[in-house]
């Protein structure tokens, strides 16, 4: 009797366990989703910085705006062609996390845009962004950064910016300095 009774005993240990397992997998299912690049990007609108630290173009200085980002045209002289970023943009989403892999809800973005001296094709400056990303009522997507991107490059080619602080805005916090610019 003794024996059956250390028989049921683990068999409900074991069940118990089994449980707890189980529980476990399913509760640490959302934290490690939650935990990938995309969730970040969905969370604050900006992509993963170990991911994409942005790169800039070494032909484009303070000295050379004149000749290059403010002149009109000028970017799509270096503007990689989509082949390379629609082939990159694929890789990314994996890399980053994105359930959605539909290719049309994404710009492969420069976070250092052309227009202030970003790398054309440096993985290290290019990102899939949403084009719509809801944060705290406001869209925060690539729609958004490329019109902040136009503000900045006048603000930089009128002499009122310099090129590295605008680099420095738009690759390290662009949304902190939109919501500013647009008294937010």
């Amino acid at each position: 009797m003794q024996s059956r009774g250390r028989s049921s005993v683990f068999t409900s240990l074991r069940a118990s366990v089994a449980l707890v397992v189980v529980l476990a997998a399913l509760l640490g299912a959302s934290p490690v989703a939650a935990a990938t690049p995309a969730a970040g990007v969905l969370r604050t609108g900006l992509p993963n910085h170990t991911l994409t630290p942005g790169a800039t173009n070494p032909a484009v200085t303070q000295a050379t705006i004149h000749r290059t980002i403010c002149v009109s045209g000028w970017t799509a002289t270096i503007r990689p062609p989509s082949s390379y970023t629609t082939a990159l943009k694929i890789r990314q989403l994996a890399i980053y996390g994105f359930s959605d892999r539909r290719l049309a809800d994404y710009e492969e973005d420069h976070l250092i845009s052309l227009e202030l001296g970003g790398s054309p094709r440096s993985s290290k400056n290019l990102w899939p962004e949403p084009h719509h990303i809801r944060v705290g009522g406001l869209d925060l997507g690539s729609y958004a950064k490329d019109g902040f991107e136009n503000h900045l490059r006048s603000l930089v080619c009128a002499g009122r910016l310099s090129l590295a602080s605008a680099q420095r805005e738009i690759a390290g916090n662009w949304v902190a300095y939109w919501r500013s610019w647009k008294g937010m």
